[in-house]
């Protein structure tokens, strides 16, 4: 599994940075399959991420671009803790893409477990899998939290575990509620992951990930490609203890 790790100086240039990979990928998959499926990740890195976006709008085919998300919070769309709704404040209402192209899941849902399996059903059906197979995306966003967690798979968490689902409802002990979140084998069948970490509170964990050797690994550390690139984009902060 190549892993590569960038670090930019500001975390301006970090997001300038992830926009250009984000559209350089994107480019590249329409150019050799005519569309970009990409999963989307919360968190305040990727919100900055997503609002340089639309500048791109004029050079960037949004109409072969599916998007999809890696984890979500079980309140409704419109909930402040939504990554929808943040995903649609950042982006979605800033350029013009088919409605069609957006999966989110049906938080609405009371049944976390229910909402998690219509999700998975929806990725079955727009990757046309057969049992036992799991999609390939062509990027899947990546943040990762101060206990190493990625996605919503938390340490110590069940969802940990899951080899054969793509989409789960896992319980966080620590939130005392489910989060829905793709599994390690949709992780690790990506055809490229990019991590994003920003700030010096994140510098620690970094460390420790990219670095260390924790038993039982973190979360973040279990995403490892089988096929695919990792990439981690880190800016001078959020990287400070790491080795040069």
């Amino acid at each position: 599994m190549p892993r590569a790790i960038q670090i930019l100086a500001t975390p301006a240039d970090l997001f300038h940075a992830a926009a250009e990979e984000f559209v350089r990928v994107g480019k590249a998959a329409i150019a050799a399959r005519g569309r970009f499926t990409v999963a989307l990740s919360g968190g305040s890195t990727p919100k900055s991420l997503y609002s340089l976006l639309p500048a791109q709008h004029a050079a960037f085919n949004w109409d072969h671009t599916f998007l999809f998300f890696g984890d979500e919070r079980h309140v409704p769309p419109d909930h402040p803790d939504s990554n929808y709704r943040m995903v649609k404040e950042a982006l979605l209402t800033k350029l013009s893409i088919p409605a069609e192209n957006v999966f989110r899941v049906n938080t609405e849902n009371p049944d976390a477990a229910a909402a998690a399996l219509e999700y998975e059903t929806e990725l079955r059906r727009f990757f046309a899998l057969t049992s036992g197979e799991f999609p390939r995306f062509d990027l899947i966003l990546l943040g990762m939290g101060p206990d190493g967690h990625t996605a919503s798979l938390f340490p110590g968490s069940d969802g940990l575990k899951e080899q054969s689902r793509l989409v789960i409802a896992n319980w966080v002990e620590k939130f005392n509620t489910h989060r829905i979140t793709f599994t390690f084998p949709v992780l690790n069948h990506a055809a490229q992951v990019i991590f994003l970490a920003s700030g010096p509170d994140k510098a620690n964990m970094v460390h420790q990930v990219l670095e260390g050797k924790h038993t039982p690994p973190y979360p973040s550390q279990q995403v490892q490609p089988i096929n695919g690139t990792l990439l981690w984009m880190l800016d001078e902060a959020a990287a400070a203890k790491l080795a040069r």
